[in-house]
């Protein structure tokens, strides 16, 4: 058993019944030694999603390479997966928004543990505001993380497996407001989108030197570092879980396995996809009449009466 849940991820329950049908599995999918003998280049590494996903690989056997700013927390990250999984995990600061901080992370991840087959852009940051409150600064704050930092990190790498002549897998992660956009995030819905649309660019244009590029939109899994800015009250929790038809959060697990999937060679033919798991929150909230489900069985039925009346006149 690999996953840890660890500190920076919450239990939660559901008191939805149908929660009961989608029981999360908390185990590793893919056949052992998966990634034996490839690199994982993991921003954001150390903790919620970007923990879990390190984690998978390193029990398939890869040896991963796991970057933020907070040295402390990857190094303390690394030990625990490694002791875990028995695979090396080194850990390397590196802040993202800085190119010459990213250049130089990716020259140590190339030195410490060769040129990565795979990597994982996660870093991120948001947080909740009415737009009309963003100062200049904080739109540069999300959008220096998410967009330009996926982008100095994804270029940097990509030119370096360029002049060897190495493909890897690039996988982002996103949201599925990306895809819908949201009041309330705005710098995180325009940075996340613009992850999207370079995601699928890259698809198209770095197929030729063996790289594939693909999205996870995510619907919400609790982490501390998330759900800390984005529902400090913890009201929001109930509502989140009443409008997925699953009836419940997802978990890191289930991305990481997900992820690891989209990584590896049995997706070798996946590429500029966009997949979404939210247990049904996004086609949910999108239906217009999706609200018609807190009709009663004798309401309907009162309906259907007005309605076959309302033909037969």
């Amino acid at each position: 058993q690999f996953f840890s849940r660890g500190p920076n991820v919450l239990h939660q329950g559901s008191s939805a019944p149908q929660a009961a049908f989608f029981s999360p599995l908390q185990k590793v999918m893919l056949p052992p030694n998966t990634f034996q003998g490839k690199v994982a280049f993991v921003t954001g590494g150390g903790t919620g999603i970007g923990k879990g996903m390190t984690t998978t690989l390193s029990s398939l056997g890869a040896t991963c390479v796991i970057a933020s700013r907070k040295l402390d927390v990857l190094k303390a990250t690394a030990e625990e997966i490694s002791s875990k999984t028995g695979n090396k995990v080194h850990a390397i600061q590196c802040d993202v928004r800085d190119p010459v901080s990213v250049k130089n992370a990716v020259a140590e991840v190339i030195q410490v543990a060769g040129h990565p087959a795979v990597v994982i852009n996660n870093a991120a940051g948001n947080f909740i505001s009415p737009s009309e409150r963003l100062s200049a600064n904080a739109w540069r704050t999300i959008t220096d993380i998410v967009l330009n930092g996926t982008a100095f990190v994804t270029l940097e790498v990509g030119k370096e497996l360029i002049k060897v002549q190495k493909g890897a897998a690039f996988l982002a992660i996103t949201t599925i407001y990306a895809e819908s956009g949201s009041g309330f995030v705005l710098p995180s819905a325009s940075a996340k989108a613009g992850v999207e649309a370079m995601s699928k660019s890259l698809a198209a244009e770095w197929g030729k030197y063996g790289m594939r590029f693909n999205v996870i939109q995510p619907g919400p899994i609790k982490t501390k570092g998330a759900f800390s800015r984005l529902d400090p009250t913890g009201s929001f929790e109930k509502k989140i879980i009443e409008r997925i038809p699953c009836g419940r959060l997802g978990t890191v697990e289930e991305i990481a396995n997900l992820a690891a999937y989209f990584c590896s060679d049995y997706a070798s033919w996946v590429n500029g996809a966009v997949i979404r798991m939210d247990g049904g929150e996004y086609v949910s909230m999108a239906g217009e009449f999706n609200d018609l489900k807190t009709v009663t069985r004798e309401q309907w039925d009162m309906m259907e009466a007005m309605i076959r009346k309302a033909k037969s006149s």
